[in-house]
């Protein structure tokens, strides 16, 4: 490669108990897309992480344009020209989009004064988000946005810095195939105005249809590079875990006709609209549809996260009521929520303390926690589940994603749950994490478990689901049998049409 715009050289870094990265190499040309793939703690967030100024190497050395130079902080990265759309959302909820686009660098006027040309902001973050694609208001209130329209306004973020390098951290995770499409438009449009992109992901079709070039980490070192007429599923897959990965579905296995039934559900998100569907026991039902269904709001009201305006949950032929995820788990329910970080774990609290968490009641005698019990289960499950942790005693915060995935799925295993919900399971995770989620879904469906995964990942939908149920504005469009599903029958109905 000539000229590069970032050449990292020999970059180390040591965290308690973790060799992150060794004497990692990468490059990145002037108007080049790079993929960096890898699975979950590989070191592809700590080398980006190093290149944006949050961390710095132990050893090592990063030119920009042929110099040398030293990042010691986020500002001084940004400083350079490098942006930085990071997986985790930095979204404050009490400002709107056009605030929480400007954050940190408002324009102002009035002189001393410094008042903020609240003015301006609206109108540049419009257009910025219209150039996306996206269909916000820039006066609504962050918090009042889906998680896909959040990460919209993280892009729309960093595409309005003066960058000459931009990083993008699982930048679709969570966007529907309308929008993922509109983003590749505008990395496209970057790339030939001479922006360097690095593209982080573990959609490999994504990589395929993007890169010009691929860097696989796997342990913390450099695994390979693929050039654009080599980069090919298999070839991505192979370099990133070293071994091939076997497909864990089995074939469908006998349901239990309506074990679990949710009949005429209303939700606060659409009031008039009723959702009726079931799940077999040993089922994996998949539920499907565009990001604003509703599908997350129906398992929130299933688990008692929201209150339902109507509609009865019946399980094993019981009609049963749930105000809240207490009711939901004494009835043998479980959530797997779309968003581990704020909803599925403590990260300040060990690995331990976060598996054995819903069911501590269970570990206690007058009102004092076994601790020798909990720590006993914790062990078990990380051994059961493969989850990768220095120590039990380690802070959750500082596993893989794919590894808090997991941690999230032992706390539910640990109460023998009757019914799971598993909503976008496999979200920000490998390659080689997702089959291992999979085959623990399988496993759970096996021991009669009836499931109910959410998803927006439509490989993920057509190759785990025994029957997929698609949701349109609030209400089920249709049921597919294992027979019928395709992506085309699946779109149809989430757009309201017929799949026939």
């Amino acid at each position: 490669m000539s000229s590069p715009r970032i050449k990292m050289s020999g970059i180390s870094k040591r965290f308690p108990g973790v060799v992150a990265l060794d004497d990692v190499h990468l490059e990145l040309a002037k108007g080049e897309i790079l993929a960096l793939a890898g699975e979950n703690g590989a070191g592809k967030s700590t080398l980006m992480n190093i290149l944006g100024g949050i961390h710095q190497p132990d050893s090592g050395s990063i030119q920009f344009d042929g110099e040398d130079v030293v990042i010691r902080s986020v500002s001084e990265s940004i400083e350079k020209g490098i942006g930085f759309i990071h997986q985790e959302l930095n979204i404050l909820e009490n400002l709107d989009v056009a605030e929480n686009v400007f954050l940190g660098r408002e324009p102002v006027w009035a002189g001393p004064l410094k008042l903020v040309d609240r003015k301006r902001i609206h109108a540049e973050a419009e257009r910025c988000l219209e150039r996306l694609g996206a269909d916000i208001s820039c006066y609504t209130a962050a918090g009042d946005l889906s998680i896909a329209q959040q990460q919209m306004v993280e892009i729309a973020k960093a595409l309005l810095q003066n960058v000459s390098v931009l990083i993008m951290d699982e930048p679709t995770s969570c966007l529907t195939l309308a929008e993922t499409a509109r983003l590749f438009g505008v990395v496209r449009d970057l790339k030939a105005q001479g922006v360097s992109i690095i593209y982080i992901t573990h959609r490999l079709a994504e990589i395929c249809e993007l890169a010009d070039r691929v860097v696989v980490l796997r342990d913390g070192r450099n695994a390979g590079a693929l050039e654009k007429n080599a980069i090919n599923h298999d070839s991505i897959v192979t370099l990133m875990v070293g071994r091939e990965l076997k497909h864990f579905r089995t074939a469908q296995s006998d349901r239990g006709a309506d074990y679990f039934r949710v009949s005429n559900l209303r939700t606060g998100r659409y009031p008039n609209h009723a959702t009726s569907f079931s799940v077999g026991r040993g089922e994996i039902l998949g539920l499907a549809g565009l990001v604003g269904a509703g599908r997350s709001e129906v398992a929130h009201a299933i688990f008692g996260v929201e209150s339902a305006i109507g509609g009865t949950i019946t399980l094993d032929d019981e009609q049963i009521k749930i105000n809240s995820p207490k009711e939901a788990i004494e009835h043998g329910i479980g959530l797997v929520s779309e968003d581990r970080r704020t909803t599925g774990l403590i990260l300040e609290m060990s690995v331990a303390e976060n598996i054995t968490l819903p069911g501590y009641r269970t570990r206690s005698a007058a009102s004092l926690i076994d601790r020798a019990a909990e720590r006993s289960l914790a062990r078990e499950m990380c051994a059961d589940l493969n989850i990768k942790t220095p120590s039990i005693d380690t802070k959750i915060e500082n596993l893989s994603g794919g590894n808090q995935q997991k941690a999230v799925l032992a706390k539910w295993l640990c109460l023998k749950p009757k019914v799971l919900i598993f909503d976008e399971p496999t979200r920000g995770i490998d390659v080689g994490a997702k089959s291992e989620i999979y085959r623990l879904m399988r496993r759970l469906a096996e021991d009669g478990v009836a499931i109910i995964m959410i998803s927006s990942d439509m490989e993920e939908i057509l190759g785990e689901s025994d029957r997929v149920s698609v949701m349109h504005e609030g209400a089920i469009a249709g049921t597919l049998e294992r027979g019928q599903l395709s992506e085309e029958a699946i779109m149809r109905l989430a757009v309201g049409q017929s799949y026939s």
